[in-house]
């Protein structure tokens, strides 16, 4: 897998293929069933996008500092609003040209939606995080994911529609710059709420906006401007 050539931290003990597996595991009985999402997690060498302290938990269940404030998702939650925006709750997966998502962080769920989607425009507002992971990323080979300074509250207007839409940090309402965004078809999938947050799944069909609010979650709120 390109993700782990000529890399020394490629994995053992904790960190090998065969905890990914595990990981893959909890995740089908967590309810994931998407064959393709379960496949990406366990691809997808989550303990190199953490820092080599905490690489030994990076397959728990839990989400994990990354500095600058941040975290990374747990794996079922990366699953989760994977398997959203492929299929919505309860429609065909669907196949995914370009897809953009808000919050970069340190790049894990941008190279899980990789393995899904032709291309991932990622968005971050914290410069010194894009430069970070944009050089993990071009050191791992994920070559499809093209890292982005700049506000997310705004999206990306000129690569616009998108096929899916993730939104890696929670905001009090439904960013309608990012809805407008939306190819027919596409799908929109972000944590609603600043307190109590609830995941929240947006399909547009048409010039109509379909929305559904699914399970409760807990995300690091989404902060307007760039720093």
């Amino acid at each position: 897998m390109a993700e782990t050539l000529n890399n020394p931290r490629a994995g053992i003990g904790m960190t090998s293929a065969r905890t990914r597996g595990r990981m893959v595991e909890r995740l089908r009985e967590q309810g994931i069933k998407d064959e393709m999402v379960l496949a990406a997690m366990g691809t997808v060498p989550r303990h190199l996008y953490v820092d080599q302290a905490l690489e030994s938990r990076a397959y728990e269940d839990t989400a994990l500092p990354i500095g600058f404030g941040q975290t990374i998702s747990n794996p079922y939650i990366v699953a989760r609003m994977a398997e959203l925006a492929r299929h919505g709750e309860n429609g065909n997966g669907q196949t995914l040209g370009r897809v953009l998502e808000i919050g970069l962080g340190c790049g894990y769920q941008a190279a899980v939606l990789g393995k899904l989607a032709r291309e991932v425009v990622s968005i971050e507002r914290i410069a010194a995080l894009v430069g970070k992971t944009r050089a993990r990323l071009r050191e791992l080979r994920v070559n499809n994911v093209k890292p982005k300074h700049g506000d997310g509250m705004h999206g990306a207007r000129d690569l616009a529609p998108f096929d899916a839409i993730v939104l890696a940090a929670a905001f009090a309402e439904v960013p309608q710059a990012l809805v407008a965004q939306l190819a027919d078809g596409g799908r929109l999938v972000m944590p609603l709420g600043n307190a109590a947050q609830t995941l929240c799944l947006i399909e547009r069909q048409g010039e109509a906006f379909v929305e559904r609010r699914l399970e409760g979650v807990k995300f690091v709120p989404l902060l307007p401007g760039v720093a």
